[in-house]
């Protein structure tokens, strides 16, 4: 066996070995600690038709002494709807169990989630869409009836034994709604569509997590963060979290208009809330092929990602910002996309007057 190699190296004359080391929360990590989320639909910022219709079914059922309805939540990422289920058990002051719709890959994993429910307790389901067939099929019986059947051996002795749920309140998300069964989507009792917000309920969002996570910031950065957040809080909040980091590597740590408008710069995110892929969709698009129209296909490979990368990813905000439109031949680039990558529209371009 060959000799350990030795290594010595010098501490620094100036290091304090005999310091006290404090084990208490320092300043500035606490934001792990702190949770952005709202407590209670008082809270909750936007989404004010949800809130209201919400607020009647769960008061409703609160002042019947019984269980609600089965709630299902539909919308984008990001707008709230995992918040609003923990809402809805805070507000009925019960247990969360929660799941998604991936991890439930057989009916014995959807058996177990149910058979451990307390009454009243609310079962959040995420991404229910995407939840197995046969799981599917036992969550019928359970949502209606508060029973499922659990086959017990194989073949001709197989037997069935009927399993008594109590009284508990389903809450299901959704990105894509329309994936969703019939007789599934039928035992919903409520069905929220979550809508994208505005930059003045988003103004509000940035303020209240500027609180939260003690970071000054001025009443303009706010909006200027707001208006590039594409609607969405979750991307507002991870926008704010990266001018907080500009502005205190760059500055004092408070944040005004110049130091939101330079972070954002430097995380390439432009005043329509695009980002680098966004805009390497359009470039391929307009500067590429002249404006389209363009298969998915041909896009994707022109900027290097995958087609459900661009489709998924890219298109829904292109598509609502009116920069592209879809036609039956391919993409197409409108006249508002032309002019943000600074270019003159040809006669006959889409939204052109």
């Amino acid at each position: 066996m060959s000799d350990m190699e030795r290594t010595e190296f010098a501490l620094p004359e100036d290091l304090q070995l005999d310091r006290e080391v404090d084990m208490r929360m320092q300043p500035g990590e606490q934001e792990s600690e702190t949770t952005l989320r709202p407590r209670n639909l008082d809270e909750f910022i936007g989404q004010r038709k949800v809130r209201d219709q919400l607020s009647l079914v769960l008061t409703g059922a609160r002042n019947r002494g019984v269980t609600p309805d089965h709630v299902l939540l539909s919308g984008p990422p990001g707008l709230g709807k995992t918040t609003m289920a923990m809402i809805i058990a805070q507000e009925l002051n019960t247990n969360l169990r929660m799941t998604s719709g991936p991890a439930l890959e057989r009916a014995g994993d959807l058996a177990a989630m149910l058979s451990n429910l307390m009454e009243g307790d609310v079962l959040f389901i995420d991404e229910i869409h995407r939840i197995a067939r046969p799981a599917e099929e036992m969550l019928y019986m359970a949502m209606e009836d508060f029973r499922i059947d659990v086959i017990v051996g194989k073949g001709p002795g197989a037997t069935s034994i009927p399993l008594e749920l109590p009284p508990f309140t389903l809450v299901a998300a959704t990105t894509r709604s329309g994936m969703l069964t019939g007789p599934l989507r039928d035992r919903f009792g409520f069905t929220a569509q979550m809508e994208f917000y505005d930059v003045d309920d988003l103004t509000r969002v940035v303020t209240r997590a500027a609180r939260i996570l003690d970071v000054t910031m001025d009443a303009d950065a706010a909006v200027e963060i707001a208006s590039r957040s594409r609607g969405t809080p979750r991307i507002a909040n991870r926008l704010l979290r990266r001018v907080r980091d500009f502005a205190e590597v760059n500055a004092d740590g408070h944040i005004n208009l110049p130091a939101a408008q330079g972070a954002l710069e430097v995380f390439d995110v432009d005043e329509l809330g695009l980002d680098r892929l966004d805009r390497s969709v359009l470039n391929a698009l307009i500067r590429g092929h002249g404006g389209g129209p363009v298969g998915v296909n041909t896009l994707a490979i022109a900027v290097g990602e995958e087609p459900g990368t661009v489709e998924e990813v890219c298109e829904p905000y292109l598509v609502r910002a009116g920069l592209i439109a879809r036609t039956g031949r391919g993409r197409v680039a409108t006249a508002a996309a032309w002019r943000h990558l600074g270019l003159e529209p040809p006669e006959g371009a889409l939204g052109q007057f």
